[in-house]
């Protein structure tokens, strides 16, 4: 990668590369997906024991937004949802009731840039369907159609162009699931026939459990250097609505700091691998000679509690879980970053408007262009996320309300002064103006997306259940 990082790291070129880069419109898209990786995982984004040296080049030559969002879930697999969301551009409460087996008529992303003359490729993980699939994609390999599994031996199929997948037609993958996606991947860069752009859509499983990082990853880290959340707590303080899902059986009640260092030494070293092979597909797209005209996206489904709040997963609405990780780099993109309030299903409109490819009507998302030209400071002012019926929550720049409707529960934040969520704020007094104002601002968005959800259940479906801060 001599060329790729003379272009992007040294310090006497750096400078005119990015005007030149942010003046081009680029052709190709290359879409790097993690899958449970938190928003706090890259070194050049201020994590100081974490080693993601390919990430970070990205941040430091690309542009990083810091406050993305997954809007959420209706499904315990928040993944597929998010992913359903960005794929075609929609909110969550107007995606297809099945989101595993979608058939919404609507153009996808990668659909889209199909019917505007691209190659779509996609490799790894995909969760929602066949039908999304065949509509999508004119190549691909190593595809894991369904949820997870561990990340040798997992079931792949290789690409059928009649759309022919199915339990009988998968074989075990004999490579580590990051390996095995990022050498499909670098085929297809190096093995294209013809100059025409292409959209390539590549979700890795990683770091998603089991966290079994391969070879020396798995030593990389020691539990004892690694940091435990500011928001640790044993167990969380109350009934959140779901406390019995897969994910917070991954590990023992009461949580212990000992527990989360070991768990986090092996994510940590799962992300650390996924760097290793992102950084190999970077090296193949510049020995494509594509490197100059491809958009990089990097982004992650959502985020993961890993002993936050004395949670271990992502079925709840703290920002661990519900903030992802997202970077652009490449021609039209600019060195800087953002913390703007974004969803990630905004990647879809942003990626359109960056390559010259209408967005159709039924996007939602809004272009993230204009933050990155720095004509807006934002295109919104606040962001709400759901969690099946048991979990509500909006913030705005400063104040952060989430409603557990089944436990009666409220929470209000100051995340000025207090970003990891500890302080709950919502049966101080002199904080009922903020509550009242967060309450209608979520009553508004609600409103806005669609959902129905009961905030206030009859007193009835509450008794026995009632949080120490009662109803609102």
């Amino acid at each position: 990668m001599r060329l790729f990082w003379a272009l992007l790291v040294a310090a006497g070129s750096v400078v005119p590369a990015l005007g030149r880069q942010a003046e081009r419109r680029p052709t190709s898209v290359l879409f790097l997906l993690a899958d449970d990786q938190r928003a706090d995982t890259i070194a050049a984004l201020g994590n100081e024991v974490i080693r993601t040296p390919n990430l970070d080049r990205l941040v430091q030559q690309g542009f990083a937004f810091r406050s993305a969002y997954c809007m959420g879930s209706m499904e315990a697999a928040v993944c597929a949802p998010s992913r359903a969301m960005m794929l075609s551009g929609k909110s969550l409460f107007h995606l297809d009731r099945n989101v595993y087996e979608a058939s919404d008529p609507d153009p996808l992303l990668p659909e889209q840039l199909r019917r505007a003359g691209r190659e779509t490729f996609a490799t790894g993980k995909w969760h929602n369907g066949s039908r999304w699939f065949e509509r999508s994609f004119t190549d691909g390999g190593a595809l894991l159609f369904g949820a997870m599994g561990p990340h040798r031996g997992f079931p792949m199929h290789d690409f059928d162009p009649r759309g022919r997948y199915g339990p009988g037609r998968a074989r075990p993958s004999t490579k580590f699931s990051s390996t095995a996606f990022a050498d499909e991947t670098i085929d297809f860069i190096e093995h294209r026939v013809g100059d025409a752009p292409f959209f390539a859509w590549v979700a890795f499983t990683a770091p998603h459990d089991p966290r079994t990082p391969p070879g020396a990853y798995r030593e990389m880290y020691a539990p004892a250097d690694m940091p435990v959340p500011e928001s640790f707590a044993p167990i969380h303080p109350f009934d959140n609505g779901d406390m019995q899902v897969r994910d917070e059986w991954l590990a023992p009640w009461p949580r212990t700091p000992e527990m989360v260092r070991t768990q986090t030494a092996a994510y940590y070293g799962m992300i650390s691998h996924l760097d290793m092979e992102i950084g190999r597909v970077l090296d193949a797209l510049e020995r494509s000679g594509r490197l100059e005209d491809t958009l990089i996206v990097f982004a992650s489904d959502h985020g993961l509690s890993l002993g936050g709040h004395g949670l271990m997963g992502k079925q709840n609405l703290y920002d661990d879980s519900m903030r992802a990780p997202l970077v652009l780099c490449g021609p039209g993109v600019p060195h800087g970053s953002s913390d703007a309030l974004v969803y990630l299903f905004d990647l879809y409109p942003t990626i359109c408007e960056l390559v010259g490819v209408e967005a159709p009507p039924s996007v939602e998302g809004r272009s993230l262009v204009p933050i990155l030209r720095g004509e807006r400071d934002a295109v919104r002012d606040s962001i709400f996320t759901a969690y099946l019926d048991v979990q509500r929550a909006v913030r705005d720049e400063r104040w952060k309300l989430i409603r557990y409707p089944l436990v009666n529960v409220t929470q209000l934040f100051d995340l000025e002064a207090d970003p990891h969520e500890v302080r709950d704020l919502s049966g101080e007094a002199d904080r009922a103006p903020v509550l009242a104002r967060m309450f209608d601002l979520l009553r508004r968005e609600r409103e806005r997306f669609g959902d129905r959800c009961v905030l206030f259940p009859p007193v009835e479906r509450a008794a026995g259940r009632e949080g120490s801060n009662g109803d609102r």
